[in-house]
């Protein structure tokens, strides 16, 4: 009777046995998922902090583009006004005419000085290649010394926040000269030779 029970008790120990393995690969792919799972989401929320950064620095530096194109009017009304005085009353025989030209030249000043600590700085357009994308073309001017597209005279001053057009220049191009060859950004002395060197 001892020998007839050995068996029984032994049959289920082995299927237990057999299932362990089983058991053991199920519990190591769900690891295995989880981990997979852990490790997208890490990625998932250190992108979100990076993408959040970027819009928080973007916010802190722009946050001033409406403020500051308003102003920029502003500045344009001061420049006309000093522009407004005739160079032959400017030699300072009025007294008050030249404290009030004087006033408004430090308020001018003073404004450029501001927008310039909070980003905003003007672009110096004439003599460059016309861009769209900086510049509005106002009028042309027939030139056939400089290449056509060239802009040959600013009618109202540009400005840029950071890498944006805050506000594009208002400029006059060239027209009847040689056409402008595409104009590749310079490199940096060493990489041009690398760069166009098949070999190196």
């Amino acid at each position: 009777m001892a020998d007839e029970t050995t068996p029984e008790t032994e049959a289920p120990e082995t299927a237990a046995e057999a299932a362990v393995p089983d058991r053991v690969a199920a519990l190591e792919a769900e690891i295995a998922e989880l981990k997979n799972k852990m490790l997208r989401t890490l990625a998932d929320m250190e992108n979100l902090r990076r993408r959040t950064e970027r819009e928080m620095a973007d916010t802190r530096q722009y946050a001033v583009a409406n403020f500051a194109r308003d102003v920029l009017n502003v500045g344009d009304n001061l420049r006309r006004a000093i522009d407004a005085v005739p160079a032959e009353v400017r030699d300072g025989s009025d007294p008050a005419l030249s404290s009030l030209l004087e006033g408004v030249e430090v308020t001018e000043r003073g404004l450029a000085q501001t927008l310039q600590k909070f980003g905003v700085r003007q672009m110096e357009p004439k003599g460059q290649k016309f861009d769209p994308t900086q510049h509005q073309a106002m009028f042309e001017l027939e030139d056939t010394e400089r290449p056509s597209g060239t802009i040959a005279e600013v009618v109202q001053a540009g400005y840029a926040i950071g890498d944006r057009v805050l506000r594009p220049a208002m400029v006059g191009i060239t027209k009847g000269g040689p056409k402008l060859a595409a104009v590749k950004p310079a490199e940096p002395v060493g990489e041009a030779q690398t760069a166009d060197d098949p070999t190196g």
